[in-house]
């Protein structure tokens, strides 16, 4: 009788345990986590009409650690490319790279695996123009809009419109190149750091 109680208490205890642990599953972020993450954007397009022809890329893996449990900062590097070609003819060939830095704060919760996030960043980035042979050098700021889906506690997918809204200034390194600043509310060039559009990335959290 006493070895019954005993076993029947060990599985109690067993299954105790394994509902605690359970329970104790979350999908988010606390105070002092870290996350790598990587985004991808990426658009083509082929006029039939002018025989024009258009595809570009960014890729934007970034590091962030929280300071609270819903605000991140950290750094991001970004690479892009661009190009464009009419009745068969290459118009345009440009590659990007560009450093900068961002906070990111999650303000909603769309049910237990949705977080909802606006992400304010800074960032400087280079142009070169291969058939033009100049460089375009760029300094911005921008505010992006995402949300990440955590498929488990450590990994969740992204989705983003980066800059939403955004300001830059840039300037050729040709002689005589004066300074453009531009602002913009909406959606830009894919192949620009600093002009809106959507992204898709994964997220691990550390």
């Amino acid at each position: 009788m006493k070895k019954l109680l005993f076993t029947a208490a060990v599985a109690v205890l067993g299954f105790t345990s394994v509902s605690a642990q359970e329970e104790a599953k979350t999908f988010g972020f606390a105070e002092g986590d870290l996350f790598i993450e990587g985004m991808v954007g990426f658009n083509s397009t082929n006029d039939k009409n002018t025989e024009e022809k258009t595809s570009g890329f960014e890729i934007s893996p970034k590091l962030g650690y929280f300071i609270s449990e819903d605000l991140a900062i950290g750094g991001e590097l970004s690479f892009g490319s661009a190009k464009e070609e009419v009745a068969g003819t290459d118009t345009a060939d440009q590659s990007t790279f560009g450093v900068g830095a961002f906070a990111r704060y999650y303000f909603l919760d769309l049910g237990e695996r949705f977080k909802t996030y606006t992400e304010f960043g800074v960032g400087y980035a280079s142009t070169n123009y291969d058939l033009a042979d100049v460089k375009e050098n760029t300094i911005g700021a921008g505010l992006d809009l995402g949300i990440n889906y955590f498929v488990t506690e450590k990994i969740a997918l992204t989705f983003g419109l980066k800059n939403v809204l955004s300001f830059s200034t840039s300037k050729f390194d040709a002689d005589g190149a004066e300074a453009v600043s531009e602002f913009n509310l909406g959606f830009g060039d894919v192949a620009n750091p600093f002009g809106g559009n959507a992204a898709f990335g994964i997220l691990f959290k550390l």
